[in-house]
């Protein structure tokens, strides 16, 4: 039986898949557009600008990747690249040197052990320089159309926040929402709930009094729940 908040009486499973689901679909109905909000053109920008995405905001990402795409737009030129002049490209995304040694890396590792060609398998992706479960699930749902459940920060929030695990470990996360929905679902699932945690369910102060799930979440009241005050606090991307 799933734990909920003091209350409420535990959920048996199968209770917990039916809310789950119930969940998801409203949260179809409120980010019919969720998408992924990097922009990239196949496997390898859109593995490039994941990589540039940690711990920098998507809009920046967007920012840098016309120029960088432009400059390197095969494996090879990456692999090849100048360290320096990359690093100058993408400083304003930050820890711009780690994240030289990454996509340089990562390149490099394409090159040799997959022929140039950015592989579309997860046991492949995470062997790649910088690219862990996160990234490789991103590429592999958005690039290669094989269903992956994004685990990021906003995404461990919610769950939690919906009482659909206690789980901290984003990979232990990520099995037990994958036994929740259908796996077809998996990487749009990703996508409304990283829109949802953007722009109503925040942080620190979430909308609950405008939150299309407050009738199913066990943490309604997190944050102010009055309609007013809670619009108030709502976003709209693009993210900056």
């Amino acid at each position: 039986m799933a734990t909920n908040a003091a209350g409420r009486k535990p959920e048996t499973q199968l209770a917990l898949v039916r809310r789950a689901r119930k969940m998801n679909r409203i949260l179809a109905e409120t980010y019919p557009d969720a998408h992924c909000e990097l922009d990239f053109r196949n496997p390898l920008e859109l593995l490039v600008a994941t990589i540039l995405s940690a711990q920098c905001t998507d809009k920046r990402v967007n920012m840098v990747t016309p120029i960088l795409f432009a400059k390197y737009p095969t494996v090879e030129d990456y692999a090849g690249a100048d360290r320096s002049e990359m690093e100058e490209i993408i400083r304003s995304t930050g820890f711009f040197r780690a994240k030289t040694n990454s996509i340089i890396g990562m390149a490099q590792s394409v090159c040799e052990s997959y022929g140039g060609e950015v592989p579309g398998k997860l046991k492949d992706l995470v062997t790649l320089p910088g690219v862990g479960r996160k990234t490789a699930n991103v590429v592999l749902g958005n690039a290669f159309g094989v269903p992956g459940l994004t685990v990021d920060t906003h995404f461990q929030r919610l769950v939690r926040r919906f009482g659909w695990t206690e789980q901290t470990d984003p990979v232990k996360i990520e099995h037990c929402v994958g036994e929740l929905l259908p796996r077809r679902e998996w990487t749009i699932f990703s996508h409304r709930v990283i829109w949802h945690g953007r722009r109503i369910c925040h942080a620190r102060r979430p909308a609950c009094g405008v939150c299309p799930l407050a009738a199913l979440c066990p943490s309604y009241g997190a944050g102010p729940t009055a309609p007013a005050e809670a619009t108030k606090l709502v976003r709209s991307g693009p993210f900056s």
